[in-house]
């Protein structure tokens, strides 16, 4: 076809990739509170392991609601990247042979698990690692000081036993009455039963309390997201390791015996790696640069089980004829 014709037909299919989105977009709104509240659960959760009030700060009142048009574009984004492969698939393909496209159906489907792989394991693994961590590590600055300083009431034996006391809990209690108080050990809260509904669910109120600290541990809701969409960011595009070695050793530009003699370096770039895609914190990094190179073994060894030209002949199956055209007629 002429170029304004090869244009007409990117711009259709770009229009038909963005409209496709719409569908994606209604869902991502609908779920969006789910999932930003789903994404904050491993920092209230290491926040209440270090005896922190498990919650995080929003200093604009727009803030919260930034952050959710934040992770529902990006979730509009992933669910439908695969409707946008489609389409330029379906603009790019008539022009490839079918050995090449062959090529394609291995290496897209690959990228896409391995997408997911790497985000799940930043999140599962990787991220309550890194945030027990720092928090912990800011959590128990200054403690010796606090406590040092502390001064010892001079009262008598009488005053103490007067002293009113509530019960410590692990949680909150089964069915409490109003007015009833205790204190919320695992949310390191004080609470109290101000109402009960008509259905007898309790309605309770409570105050945070945290563990003595030279240092206040008060996270903003957007610089954690934005922590952890970097975080998600850099482990899948690291995690695509496989599929760039499978492509260097398809084009013949690497070689597998020759990169297995230089591993000492390719560790080494691993970890340049780690610390290029995430903040470049210890943990983190090492927490990147050792699946790195597991996926760069892998990757040798698919380029064993998978050569070039297994892959271009369909595995055996459906062998072209040497000098074939066989570009669909479009």
């Amino acid at each position: 076809m002429p170029l304004g014709d090869h244009l007409e037909e990117l711009r259709r299919h770009l229009i038909v990739a963005i409209l496709g989105l719409v569908p994606f977009l209604i869902i991502s709104f609908v779920f969006g509170r789910s999932v930003l509240e789903f994404l904050t659960i491993p920092v209230r959760k290491a926040l209440i392991e270090a005896g922190l009030q498990p919650k995080l700060q929003a200093t604009s009142p727009v803030e919260v609601f930034a952050s959710y048009m934040k992770v529902a574009l990006l979730m509009t984004i992933l669910m439908g990247s695969w409707w946008i492969i489609i389409q330029l698939w379906r603009f790019v393909s008539p022009g490839l042979y079918r050995q090449e496209r062959r090529f394609v159906y291995v290496l897209v489907p690959m990228s896409f698990t391995l997408t997911i792989v790497g985000t799940a394991f930043m999140y599962y693994v990787m991220l309550p690692v890194v945030l027990a961590f720092f928090i912990n590590f800011g959590s128990t600055l200054g403690v010796g000081d606090v406590t040092a300083t502390t001064k010892i009431a001079d009262v008598s034996a009488e005053v103490v036993a007067a002293m009113p006391s509530i019960p410590v809990l692990d949680g909150d209690p089964p069915n409490p009455e109003v007015g009833q108080e205790w204190f919320n050990s695992h949310l390191m809260q004080r609470r109290i039963c101000r109402a009960v509904e008509s259905d007898g669910t309790p309605i309770i109120a409570g105050t945070f309390y945290e563990a003595a600290s030279g240092i206040s541990q008060d996270y903003r809701l957007t610089e954690y997201i934005k922590l952890v969409l970097t975080f998600a960011l850099g482990f899948a595009i690291g995690f695509q390791m496989p599929v760039v070695v499978l492509l260097l050793g398809w084009a013949g530009i690497i070689d597998r015996t020759s990169l297995a003699g230089y591993r000492r370096y390719i560790i080494m770039g691993c970890c340049l790696v780690g610390a290029f895609l995430t903040p470049a914190d210890p943990v983190s990094m090492f927490l990147l640069a050792g699946p790195l190179y597991l996926l760069f073994e892998l990757g040798l060894i698919l380029l064993v089980v998978m050569p070039a030209s297994a892959v271009a002949s369909g595995f055996g199956r459906d062998k072209p004829e040497d000098g074939a055209d066989n570009r669909d007629e479009s």
